[in-house]
């Protein structure tokens, strides 16, 4: 995530499953589909957001995971609009922002790397420790 845009890259890992590869394939990013749809809404991602999917030869099976990602979508209060495959075959698309991604509000630029990543805020770490003093407690009770 960049504050120009938030790319998601979908891959099987080193899975291939049992069946050939192009089914392997169309039910990863299905599943995937899934899966970034309920993350956005977790994570309150807006603005523009790009999908690379694993690359699909089957024109079909490119149309039902576009098909796939508008249902899981469609869930969604928030507007979304979806570009479709580009010619590098990524998926484009946007995503209002409504309000902060939860990065955004429970973290902080690095101070050692000057922002390539991020570290907790002290409040996030004070809540974490709360929680914890809480669990150990009833754990004791």
């Amino acid at each position: 995530q960049t504050e120009a845009m938030t790319t998601v890259d979908i891959n099987t890992g080193a899975f291939v499953g049992h069946r050939n590869l192009d089914d392997t394939i169309f039910n990863t990013n299905i599943e995937a589909t899934q899966a970034i749809a309920r993350q956005l809404r977790l994570r309150n991602l807006g603005g523009i957001i790009i999908i690379d999917f694993i690359d699909m030869s089957n024109e079909d099976h490119r149309r039902r995971v576009l098909h796939s990602l508008e249902q899981a979508l469609s869930k969604d209060r928030v507007k979304t609009s979806i570009n479709g495959f580009s010619q590098l075959g990524l998926v484009e698309m946007t995503r209002k922002r409504t309000r902060e991604s939860v990065e955004h509000v429970l973290c902080n630029e690095c101070p050692t790397c000057h922002g390539r990543g991020t570290v907790k805020t002290v409040e996030t770490v004070c809540y974490e420790i709360m929680r914890e003093i809480v669990r150990v407690h009833h754990a004791y009770d």
